[in-house]
């Protein structure tokens, strides 16, 4: 027991003893925890092989030591304050109880002597172990350890006088408004939203006054869900706080404004706000944007593509030249396929410049440029400059008109690899679109290697889905060939604590890719519609979005409702 824990071989040899796992489970689970990390019981749970209540009933009859379920317990703050929060994070133990001088922890590692010893060194107690499931420490120790400061709590610490501001937009004095915002319970309040927006992975915050009320919304996994309706009094106070937080003017407020808000989070953890406030006709609007490095997925294996659909996307990136173009809505994750696409080609050969509006994620290696159109930083100045840089590669976060299109074709044509963005429905629209701006049909047929067009979908929870009957003509009518009808079993999300009662948990990427082949620049030059262009594709096995949407519906990972909203049929 080099760790004071039980050995990881040990547990996994006698849970297979006792026949509540097999032997491949077991390899699964330490493959699993040795690429990333944790304890082996919780990578059991985690992969659904053994369920936690059956892990703790073994401990507890192993060590003959009573077990508790947690979900089913109320701590008191008196008893959580005795350990400190890292001692709890650092050991996976939670106080529960006192008796006289004995204090019961629960742990989901009975044998961790060193735990023990630490704890009762540290609160002076005798101690006693009671078994709990891993899991339910984690939850515990973010329910009992985070500030609970509730939104009726912060709004109780107010009264009328601290809150009353003049009705009359331009009467506001600027030092009241300083004062309003640096108030304790405005600062609680502004503090709670970026906290809870956080803990509910939510991607923005929507702050909004309208006449006679105000609204926060949250952005989770792509959805807007109203949060709270903070008093319409405190719409300035909360606005000014937030402008004090992200270094804005907080007496200009006729204008848009952007800023940046850096939070610390503890365990070295950083969450970026890019902040926006713009003017509408009963105050400021308030949008955060949240950019958290921890989260952003650039494996570009874990993104959703198909085993095809990825090897295309990756010979089109390898090429020394020519153009991939991503195209899809706002929020359809084309920045992280970009960045996922310049992470797998960062090397120290390559010189990498991007034009970005804005940059979102600072990437180490690569040169990247914020767009300032207030002063001609724009995406066509950039590109100029860039090509005078010596570059092997170059991103340009979106081809907006002629000019960005033009140097970006002819940069692709002289021996560069240019990534980019277009607004577009579906890949074949991106060749039309082109060609609207004034591109030369000859010039888009040999700079483009390839276009991809993408959408982010909804996936069903998986703590709560349930199997959910659909007519067979329905799938047909979704698309799905008759023969394959019966291969379909569809989910749906009844809702749960772990998605906030969504049915739904994180997203995955749909991918319609496009390679540029010769059968397709034969289309181009000849100036084929989109349509043709589509049908041309599909014969050399392209899959649509609206197929890799029913691909993710029939393998179980989203629902009917999703393909419908984000995808068209074909």
């Amino acid at each position: 027991m080099s760790n004071g824990s039980t050995d990881p071989g040990r547990l996994g040899e006698l849970l297979v003893r006792e026949k509540l796992i097999t032997p491949l489970q077991l390899q699964k689970a330490a493959e699993e925890q040795r690429s990333g990390g944790g304890r082996l019981g919780y990578q059991l749970t985690k992969m659904g092989f053994i369920e936690e209540n059956e892990l703790t009933a073994f401990l507890s009859k192993q060590y003959g030591i009573p077990s508790i379920n947690l979900y089913e317990f109320d701590i008191e703050p008196d008893i959580i304050k005795l350990i400190p929060k890292e001692v709890a994070q650092k050991h996976q133990v939670i106080p529960v109880n006192r008796s006289g001088n004995t204090l019961i922890i629960a742990m989901a590692d009975p044998s961790n002597i060193f735990a023990i010893d630490d704890i009762k060194f540290l609160t002076g107690y005798n101690i006693e172990v009671v078994v709990a499931s891993e899991a339910a420490i984690v939850e515990s120790i973010e329910k009992y350890y985070t500030s609970n400061v509730s939104f009726d709590d912060v709004m109780m610490d107010f009264d009328d006088e601290e809150i009353d501001v003049a009705e009359e937009e331009e009467d506001i004095d600027i030092m009241d408004l300083e004062k309003t915002a640096g108030e304790a319970p405005v600062i609680k309040l502004v503090n709670l939203i970026l906290v809870d927006a956080i803990k509910k992975s939510a991607s923005d915050i929507h702050i909004e006054p309208y006449e006679k009320s105000m609204r926060v919304r949250y952005r989770i996994d792509g959805m807007l869900y109203e949060v709270m309706k903070p008093p319409l009094k405190l719409k300035n106070a909360i606005t000014s706080r937030i402008k004090i937080m992200s270094s804005l003017d907080i007496a200009e407020r006729r204008l848009p404004q952007d800023g940046r808000i850096k939070l610390k989070l503890g365990r070295g953890k950083e969450m970026d706000f890019r902040v926006s406030v713009c003017p509408v006709i009963w105050g400021e609007k308030v949008v955060l944007r949240l950019l958290d490095k921890g989260a952003l997925q650039l494996d570009m294996t874990k993104l959703g593509f198909d085993t095809k659909a990825l090897a295309d996307f990756k010979e089109a990136i390898y090429k020394p030249y020519g153009m991939v173009l991503i195209t899809g809505p706002t929020g359809s994750g084309k920045t992280t396929t970009l960045y996922s696409a310049l992470t797998e080609l960062n090397k120290t050969t390559e010189n990498i410049s991007t034009a970005e509006d804005p940059v979102e994620y600072n990437l180490a290696g690569i040169n990247q440029v914020q767009m300032h159109d207030e002063i001609g930083l724009n995406f066509s100045s950039a590109l100029r400059s860039f090509l005078r840089q010596d570059p092997d590669i170059i991103m340009v976060g979106e081809i907006r008109d002629f000019e960005t299109a033009e140097i970006a074709v002819k940069a692709a044509l002289t021996g560069h690899l240019v990534l980019s963005t277009l607004h577009t429905n579906d890949a074949a629209g991106s060749i039309t679109r082109l060609l609207n701006m004034g591109v030369e049909p000859f010039l888009v047929a040999s700079s483009v290697n390839l276009i991809q067009a993408q959408r982010l979908v909804r996936r069903v929870c998986p703590d709560c889905k349930e199997v959910t009957e659909v007519a067979p003509q329905t799938l047909v009518d979704l698309g799905v060939p008759e023969d394959d009808v019966d291969d379909f079993t569809v989910y749906r999300g009844v809702g749960c604590r772990t998605c906030n009662n969504t049915g739904y948990k994180g997203r995955i990427g749909l991918y319609e890719v496009l390679p540029i082949k010769d059968e397709i620049r034969e289309y181009v030059l000849n100036g084929a519609s989109t349509l043709e262009i589509k049908r041309e594709a599909v014969r050399m096995g392209m899959r649509t979005l609206r197929d890799c949407a029913l691909d993710k519906l029939r393998d179980g990972v989203t629902t009917l409702d999703e393909v419908m909203r984000v995808t068209m049929m074909d």
